[in-house]
């Protein structure tokens, strides 16, 4: 399915299949696998079954599954999957503000809407950028590893910023922020490099959370509490603002 073009007249063909396992996972899926053969081979069950599962578990966390990316223009999308856990009018991070040396533009200065995107040890851990463009800055910033869901994690916790600068120089900054039990951001990107909008980005691992911060003039387009999905829900229609309320049910 991957680089079909689907459409809402009909075009294309879907149906549900097993999502793939991103290498990460691979691995230490693999791993925990082969201790738990060998405990349950020689008799030791106890150990050996709480191992299967949790190999099990591994697998299911680094799942990678196909999305359907929205391609109209003016569109924001979410980056990752999980609750919008916040919503905050603030300062863009320093990091992506002041001048790196790079001779590219951060953004500017002023407050600007950020919304909180908290993923559980049950979401996808995928991230994608929320629009396509050229990677302009990869800051990592170590830290703390405070409950994700706090608002103080944006300052405290581990993270990594991206900025990625369209073709029509707007600029989206997002960032990957550690959790209570994520202990390593894993980064596919670089500065320099040219993404397609949803294309994947980075991972974190077990349980964490991403920022992205809108352009000014820009309203987010998902309420507190709703769940979203990386690469497919539209965050925010840039330049468009407007008041959108909701009855949890």
């Amino acid at each position: 399915m991957a680089g079909e073009i689907l459409d809402n007249k009909g075009r294309g063909e879907a149906g549900w299949d097993w999502p793939a396992i991103h290498p990460e996972g691979r691995k230490i899926g693999l791993i925990v696998a082969a201790v738990a053969l060998f405990f349950l081979v020689v008799g030791w069950e106890l150990l050996g079954w709480p191992l299967a599962l949790l190999s099990a578990g591994t697998f299911a966390f680094f799942r990678d599954p196909e999305r359907v990316v929205p391609q109209a223009d003016n569109v924001i999308l979410s980056p990752a999957d999980g609750i919008v856990s916040l919503i905050r009018e603030v300062e863009p991070p320093l990091e992506l503000q002041i001048d790196d040396g790079s001779g590219a533009a951060g953004l500017p200065a002023g407050p600007v809407t950020r919304v909180s995107i908290f993923m559980s040890v049950f979401d996808v851990h995928i991230n994608r950028t929320p629009v396509g463009g050229t990677v302009r800055r990869v800051v990592y910033i170590p830290g703390r590893f405070v409950n994700a869901e706090l608002d103080k994690a944006s300052e405290e916790n581990e993270r990594q910023h991206i900025l990625v600068e369209r073709t029509d120089g707007l600029r989206i900054g997002f960032t990957q922020i550690a959790g209570l039990v994520a202990r390593r951001i894993v980064p596919f990107v670089k500065p320099g490099d040219i993404l397609a909008k949803g294309q994947r980005v980075g991972l974190i691992r077990f349980g964490s959370r991403v920022d992205v911060y809108l352009p000014a003039g820009t309203d987010p387009k998902v309420m507190i509490g709703q769940t979203v999905i990386a690469g497919e829900t539209v965050l925010a229609e840039i330049g468009q603002r407007l008041l959108l309320e909701g009855i949890s049910q």
